[in-house]
């Protein structure tokens, strides 16, 4: 009798040990899931999408000129470079009054393509040349168109590409403050008139 019941105590204490083992097994990976689950998801947090972080996300992405400058800043620029380009180029050679260079009607370019399909393209053997044209009464009193001379820059093939590129910059730039001209011609002519209040300007 007393040796079973020392057997069975000891097969009960030998159960329990498994049992505590198999509880231990099984906390502990539990534990260690738990950890493991917890570890990757602390380095996460700080890149989680808070209203800031979308805010600053937009804000990276955002072109840096957003803000659009007026359009008398823009003009003036323009004319401050055409200016620049007026004197480097020597226009002022056969223009000497820089704002008078607005009066001429249209200015064209020999020599060098301002189209789109051959901007910036030299023709061999013509020779580049401003050309401004204004017009003037002929004897009967009719307009007649005038081509005027600004410069004269040799020929197509021994052009610098770099004096090229300022050569077109100061036409196209003079365009420019001709098309703001013409805004403000067409601006004050609408304020002559009377506009219904219902009117969208």
């Amino acid at each position: 009798m007393s040796s079973s019941l020392e057997k069975l105590k000891a097969l009960t204490s030998k159960l329990e040990e498994k049992l505590e083992q198999k509880q231990n097994q099984t906390a502990i990976p539990t534990k260690e899931t738990a950890e493991e689950k917890q570890t990757p998801a602390a380095p996460q947090q700080p890149v989680a999408v808070t209203p800031a972080t979308r805010h600053n996300t937009a804000t990276q992405s955002t072109p840096k000129s957003v803000k659009r400058a007026e359009p008398e800043s823009v003009r003036q620029e323009n004319i401050d470079r055409v200016k620049t380009l007026f004197e480097k180029l020597k226009i002022f050679e056969k223009s000497p009054d820089f704002d008078n260079i607005f009066l001429y009607k249209a200015m064209n370019l020999s020599g060098i393509g301002l189209k789109e399909d051959d901007f910036g393209q030299v023709r061999e053997g013509k020779y580049i040349q401003i050309i401004a044209i204004t017009y003037e009464p002929d004897k009967n009193g009719k307009k007649k168109a005038k081509n005027i001379s600004l410069g004269y820059f040799g020929k197509a093939e021994t052009l610098d590409p770099k004096l090229k590129n300022e050569i077109i910059e100061f036409v196209l730039r003079w365009r420019y403050e001709k098309a703001f001209q013409n805004v403000e011609h067409y601006k004050e002519l609408i304020e002559k008139i009377d506009i219904p209040t219902d009117s969208l300007f």
